[in-house]
């Protein structure tokens, strides 16, 4: 079956995120990365947006997740982002998710974790 990709490049927020004395009482810039294969199962009609997965709906999802409540590692958050796109977008077949954090370390752009997935 044909699919298509679907892809976030650096989508930015701020979440509670760390076990760090510093990161328990703030929040902190998250950057997020993410593919997603969608199985193409009809023609696409300009005119309407239903015949298409609607990339708003996967963004909002990411970004309730991450926002929701208070993570101790990135490991989790992004484990539980690909858990709730499979659960909710059963036209996902793939999804890639990569969370970094940007002010972890001065020495670097960033750090972060990288979770994929398929059905």
């Amino acid at each position: 079956m044909p699919t298509r990709r679907i892809f976030f490049t650096q989508l930015a927020l701020d979440a509670r995120i760390g076990i760090l004395e510093h990161e328990l009482r703030a929040t902190q810039p998250l950057h997020i990365d993410a593919e997603f294969d969608v199985d193409v199962t009809q023609e696409v009609h300009d005119q309407n947006i239903s015949t298409v997965l609607d990339y708003r709906l996967l963004r909002n999802a990411i970004v309730d997740e991450c926002t929701r409540a208070h993570v101790n590692l990135l490991e989790t958050l992004t484990e539980r982002v690909v858990d709730r796109i499979l659960a909710e977008f059963a036209q996902v077949q793939f999804a890639r998710i990569r969370i970094s954090k940007p002010l972890a370390f001065s020495d670097c752009a960033a750090v972060g974790i990288e979770v994929q997935r398929s059905r």
